[in-house]
């Protein structure tokens, strides 16, 4: 067993830029595991420069300075995301205060069904399994209300961190847009010197990591969008909270798509029961989960679907658990960042090759 272990570490790691290649990665994944909170600002910063940076190069293309091109796309950035705030933040709190409202008359239209149950159906329920439901129920809609409780109070706090980040984040972003290619090269000092194979990889992921950010804010954008029209042509309540949350559950691959559909049907089953409505609201939000599946998603990440749905879920699992929202959010990068590591590290024909 270890002289297996032995020779497949040979094999792997006999190259100095693969060993480099590891050590950097293992750098990288310590500091953010350890110091990701500390660091969030930067990582968001980092997300938004590479998000802004298509941009700032199209203004390059037309003779701007960059530092000029900078400014000029930051302040439309900003532009829009306080006309995104103003437009959709009082519609969407107002629409959660509606909701909180109708839960308990939800709640008691849910009881009452549960316990016609039995008279409709003897043959399939019974009266002390339909208690138990409804004891279960009660103590999680009281759950959910102290958990409400505690999320005003920690909201309060979170205002402070919210105030850092509307300073801090647009400073990282202005700076790491204009100085990109300083730091840059500060950085490529710090690295080792044998980094042919971290190169090799960085190059690749750069563009994805650029192309995925951009094309998850698309995805946000159009199935949100689609989804508050059909929701509307529907004249389905809180039609703008859902579209929102449809359109951010595309952030976690299958898992998001899937966890939003509960709200959704349990909107529409309150509003209409079993209609003619309801029904069309799961085909046409159907329709638009297989859209965005089948069509958006190839368009957009053509490469990061090359895939397995299996590696996608279960690097949404692992880098989830690791890192919470930023490891859900970069689960496909990570996995395609794993799979490009795997495949630079020297194989055993590039190994027989050079031994001999």
């Amino acid at each position: 067993m270890l002289d297996m272990v032995r020779r497949w570490y040979k094999r792997r790691f006999s190259d100095p830029d693969a060993v480099s290649l590891v050590v950097i990665l293992l750098f990288g994944f310590v500091t953010i595991y350890f110091f990701g909170n500390l660091i969030a600002p930067l990582l968001v910063a980092i997300v938004l420069a590479y998000l802004l940076e298509w941009p700032v190069t199209q203004l390059r293309r037309l003779g701007l300075p960059r530092t000029l091109s900078v400014v000029v796309v930051i302040l439309i950035f900003i532009g829009l995301m306080l006309l995104a705030i103003f437009g959709l933040v009082p519609t969407i709190w107002r629409q959660v205060g509606n909701l909180l409202n109708d839960i308990p008359n939800m709640y008691n239209g849910l009881q009452e069904f549960i316990v016609q149950i039995p008279v409709r159906y003897p043959d399939l329920a019974e009266i002390h399994i339909v208690e138990s439901i409804i004891a279960n129920l009660k103590d999680k809609v009281l759950l959910l209300g102290e958990n409400v409780v505690k999320g005003s109070f920690a909201s309060l706090v979170s205002l402070a961190a919210l105030a850092i980040y509307l300073i801090l984040v647009p400073l990282l972003v202005f700076f790491l847009l204009k100085d990109k290619e300083e730091m840059v090269d500060i950085a490529s000092g710090l690295l080792p010197r044998n980094r042919r194979l971290a190169n090799k990889v960085w190059l690749e992921m750069n563009q994805q990591i650029s192309n995925y950010i951009r094309g998850k804010v698309l995805e946000i954008l159009i199935v949100g969008s689609v989804s508050y029209v059909t929701f509307a042509l529907l004249d389905l309540r809180y039609s703008v909270l859902l579209a929102v949350a449809v359109g951010f559950s595309v952030l976690i691959p299958y898992i998001g798509a899937a966890a939003v559909t509960v709200p959704v049907a349990i909107v529409g089953l309150f509003q209409w029961g079993l209609a003619p409505q309801f029904y069309w609201l799961l085909v046409a939000y159907g329709i638009i989960q297989a859209l965005d599946g089948n069509v958006l998603v190839p368009v957009l990440f053509s490469e990061a679907v090359n895939l397995h749905p299996v590696a996608i879920i279960v690097a949404v699992l692992v880098f989830g658990g690791l890192w919470g929202f930023w490891g859900v959010f970069f689960a496909i990068p990570l996995a395609t960042l794993v799979k490009a590591v795997w495949n630079a590290l020297p194989s055993n024909e590039e190994h027989d090759a050079a031994s001999s």
